[in-house]
Parts: C-alpha cells; structure tokens; sequence
C-alpha cells in the first residue's frame, strides 16, 4: 500500500533554501518516492490554513517513506530545510485511488 508524506512550508531563506530544492528530489526518488505536488498555486477552498509552500510525496510503501526521512543520504539535505525554513511533515497510509 503506497504512503504519503505532506509538507507544508513556510522558507524563511529563499536563496539557501533553492539548495535543499536541487538536492531534496534525488533523495526521494532513492528511496522510490515521487513528488506529487510541489507548490504551485494554491488556494483556501475552506478552513483557516496559512499555507505558504505545499508538497505531496508519494512512496511505495509506509516504510520506503520512513527509510527515505531516516536516512543518511537526506539527513544533510534536512538540515538545510531546518535552517531555511518552517515545516509541518505528516506520514500516512493510504490506497492509491488512481487504480
């Protein structure tokens, strides 16, 4: 069953933070993960939501996902997303509705 990994951003840093775009893709895609979205225009359809950036990843398993943020080959790349900016990150499980 694939997982899902939600981020929403808020980069405090742009110029630093264009490091962890150019680095963060190829950490996903080595531990089989796929963007789904990448910011983009948004719009609040309903709710109170300040979103600033928002990002869906798409793994092939709940634990592809976990290996891919525990591991060693994003640990630095997180560090710079640390730096430059504030995040919520939630992991979930769920069917992919597209079959």
């Amino acid at each position: 069953m694939p997982a899902y990994v939600a981020v929403s951003i808020e980069v405090h840093d742009p110029e630093r933070y264009a490091e962890y775009i150019g680095r963060a893709p190829a950490t996903v895609a080595n531990h089989g993960g796929r963007y789904l979205v990448r910011a983009g225009r948004s719009e609040l359809l309903e709710g109170d939501w300040d979103l600033k950036r928002f990002v869906v990843l798409e793994f092939p398993t709940y634990g592809a996902a976990k290996g891919w943020y525990e591991s060693e080959d994003y640990a630095p790349v997180m560090a710079i997303r640390h730096a430059t900016a504030t995040s919520r990150m939630v992991l979930y499980e769920g069917a992919d509705v597209r079959a």
